[in-house]
């Protein structure tokens, strides 16, 4: 069996070392003679899965005491309602920061509970930068700041934690979290789906700080609240254990790494070879503002499009698979989370070079 690098935007590639410790406790996890996906969620042993998952995540991230750590259903696209339904606390206004096709997504729902005010955006030039922080319009008696850290699509991240002018801050972090040291005190939420950076797809961690949950609607549904949530230690309902457990060993793989900072090295080397590749390059181009590209998310577009086609076909031959750009954007894409190894960004650019060769 020959493994591929696997540039897919989520679900995207695991660390190989993760998938043969999953293979080796498949059908008994230490010694218990069963698979943790056919174990209780109440018992002993996933008790322990579930305890070690989350102070795991405590001491990589730095998570203060005074935060809330959920593991949810539902994704990120789900937390763009409940966030509005959990943390409004009475309030009928939101600021959002709008810089691609996510953000637009939390907007859009966010805005069937509150008034949205969209207090920058970038959405007249592309979704191709960030806009200047000098032109942002917060309005300080809104409920909260609202931005996406690294937006999957068009490959903008931010590179610096907003100054939210006194309101708690809302990141959605799903394409970077885990990739570089965030201070978690400077935020009142946090959430990411896992499928990206921290394992399969099926789990959704909600990092909030105590004092804005709580007060909420009667009317919100348990399973929404987080107050309820966390009272039942994320398992009101049967949670996805086996995702959880994945996402322990994922997060047990960082710190075999030395932790965030050491895998953030990492991955700053490994974006700066592929941008330096396609800086570089006559054939192929990468649209972002050089000052916010994406260390996780790299579009990059050929010259002739009619390429594209033949380029994406001799990539899979050659084992560089899931390159096709999202499609409402076009061109490429090549996702290069945490689990990327160098292997697979060089055996990129090492194709990228000897297409160009040929069609350039």
């Amino acid at each position: 069996m020959k493994r591929i690098y696997n540039f897919s935007a989520g679900p995207s590639i695991l660390p190989e070392a993760v998938l043969k410790q999953a293979q080796e406790d498949m059908l008994d996890w230490q010694g218990t003679g069963m698979s943790v996906m056919e174990m209780s969620h109440r018992g002993k042993h996933f008790s322990a899965i579930a305890a070690e998952l989350e102070t795991d995540l405590r001491e990589l991230m730095g998570i203060p005491d005074n935060y809330k750590v959920l593991f949810m259903q539902g994704g990120a696209t789900g937390q763009f309602s409940f966030i509005p339904m959990n943390i409004l606390r009475g309030n009928t206004k939101a600021c959002y920061i709008n810089t691609g096709a996510w953000s637009t997504k939390a907007i859009k729902d966010a805005g069937r509970f509150c008034d949205v005010i969209v207090s920058a955006t970038s959405e007249q030039g592309g979704f191709k930068t960030i806009p200047d922080p000098s032109s942002w319009t917060i309005d300080t008696d809104a409920a909260y700041l609202h931005y996406t850290s690294n937006e999957t699509i068009h490959g903008v991240e931010f590179p610096y934690i907003p100054d939210s002018k006194g309101l708690p801050l809302v990141s959605d972090m799903s394409s970077n979290i885990l990739s570089r040291p965030v201070d978690v005190s400077q935020f009142g939420l946090i959430y990411a789906g896992t499928q990206k950076n921290m394992g399969p797809a099926g789990v959704t961690v909600v990092i909030v700080r105590d004092d804005l949950i709580g007060t909420v609607d009667k009317k919100l549904p348990d399973v929404f609240n987080y107050a309820v949530q966390d009272k039942d230690k994320s398992m009101l309902n049967t949670p996805a254990s086996y995702n959880w457990y994945l996402v322990g060993l994922v997060l047990k793989w960082l710190k075999s790494l030395g932790g965030i900072a050491a895998v953030e090295s990492k991955n700053i080397a490994k974006s700066a070879r592929l941008y330096q590749a396609i800086d570089q390059s006559s054939l192929f181009s990468n649209p972002v503002d050089p000052a916010f590209r994406s260390r996780m998310n790299v579009p990059f577009i050929l010259s002739n499009p009619d390429l594209d086609k033949t380029f994406l076909a001799e990539a899979e031959a050659k084992g560089l698979a899931e390159l096709k750009g999202h499609r409402s954007v076009g061109g490429m894409r090549a996702s290069i989370y945490n689990a990327m190894p160098d292997e697979g960004v060089d055996a990129l650019i090492d194709f990228m070079k000897t297409f160009e060769k040929t069609y350039g």
